[in-house]
């Protein structure tokens, strides 16, 4: 009776010890960061094929790769949009993403031309700049002709057509600022590290980018059709340089974010002083190529709206306060009207200054 007992006290431990290791497990998980990996074309959709190379198996093998050595990491979860050779439609890839509330959308392909063209180029969505960007968009977003009823999945638009892309709108621009950022760091990594031909960060009308709502890159990892590169990108040193290239870059971009801080969380700032010696506090609701009348109808019907431009930029703000207390009513009313990657951001006599010393300043 006794040792009946002992075992049935052990069972109760054991099961509550599991218990409690699970719910731990799916509280933390619900925490990590969420990286969708999209490996470009797939089955009846082979990509370019220069020098007899298929961009779908090499997009592939660089996508589970960059998975394999993302996951290694327990605050990162990955999320494939295919993990063998299927075709998946476009707006099936941004689906994922979306239902998978993404906090990354990288997607790899392999790039081609009719010269000695080679080198890596990373781009966002935005509207094409010139000629030669069109046509790398168009060479993409030709494979909705092979989706069943496209013309009314992406309401009437034509790859072949530049006045299609002229849709685009602040919607889909708001994670422009965060892309931008993702994408320079992945061109430094393969320049840096690789001494790839950096041909540069730049903006393009992708269909597959345009059905996501969180930070998103596609990246031409090379050109299969120069004969050098292809060899390379098709070798699994090549692959593997690749791979370990973009996992540093999605890495960087999460540590670089992450020092931002979560301030709402953070209790030595709860207690910051009303007043903050004269620095300003704004929400960012957006970042766009186009400058926007700070009008209510252009920002889902909020007032005081803000505008300043940074580089080839505008940055887009929403209300204003001195009080830090009151930035956290702000965002929320930001992420109300669907500005859900809306932030803090802190001036000093006009100026942006990083928000860390912002607080600090006004906490002292």
């Amino acid at each position: 009776m006794q040792t009946y007992r002992l075992s049935l006290f052990v069972l109760i431990i054991s099961v509550l010890t599991f218990s409690l290791d699970t719910n731990v497990y799916a509280q933390s998980n619900s925490n990590k960061f969420v990286v969708v990996l999209d490996a470009g074309h797939g089955g009846k959709d082979p990509g370019n094929m220069g020098s007899g190379f298929k961009e779908k198996d090499i997009a592939l093998k660089i996508v589970l790769e960059t998975g394999r050595q993302l996951e290694r990491n327990p605050n990162i979860k990955v999320v494939y949009t295919r993990k063998k050779d299927v075709f998946i439609d476009l707006d099936v890839r941004g689906a994922i993403a979306n239902k998978a509330n993404a906090d990354l959308f990288v997607s790899v392909h392999c790039n081609a031309h009719n010269s000695q063209a080679h080198g890596t180029e990373t781009f966002v969505l935005g509207t094409h700049r010139n000629k030669t960007n069109f046509e790398v968009a168009k060479k993409e977003n030709s494979v909705i002709f092979q989706e069943s009823n496209y013309e009314q999945k992406y309401d009437g638009f034509n790859p072949n057509s530049p006045e299609s892309f002229l849709a685009i709108s602040i919607a889909q621009e708001e994670y422009l600022d965060q892309s931008i950022k993702l994408a320079r760091i992945i061109q430094d990594k393969f320049t840096n590290s690789l001494k790839r031909k950096n041909r540069g960060v730049k903006q393009a009308g992708f269909i597959v980018l345009h059905q996501t709502v969180m930070p998103s890159v596609l990246i031409e990892v090379g050109f299969l059709t120069y004969k050098r590169e292809g060899v390379y990108l098709n070798s699994s040193k090549g692959q593997k340089e690749i791979s370990t290239a973009i996992t540093k870059a999605i890495l960087d971009y999460k540590n670089s974010i992450a020092t931002i801080g979560d301030f709402s969380d953070n209790k030595e700032f709860d207690e910051i002083p009303k007043e903050s010696n004269g620095i300003e506090f704004k929400i960012q609701i957006a970042a766009s190529s186009k400058a926007l009348e700070t009008k209510p109808y252009n920002f889902k019907g909020l007032n005081e709206i803000t505008r300043l431009k940074e580089g080839s930029l505008y940055k887009y703000y929403y209300g204003s306060t001195t009080n830090y207390e009151t930035t956290k009513q702000l965002e929320e009313e930001a992420r109300s009207k669907g500005y859900s990657s809306s932030f803090v951001v802190a001036f000093k006599n006009g100026k942006k200054i990083p928000l860390t010393e912002a607080l600090k300043t006004i906490a002292n």
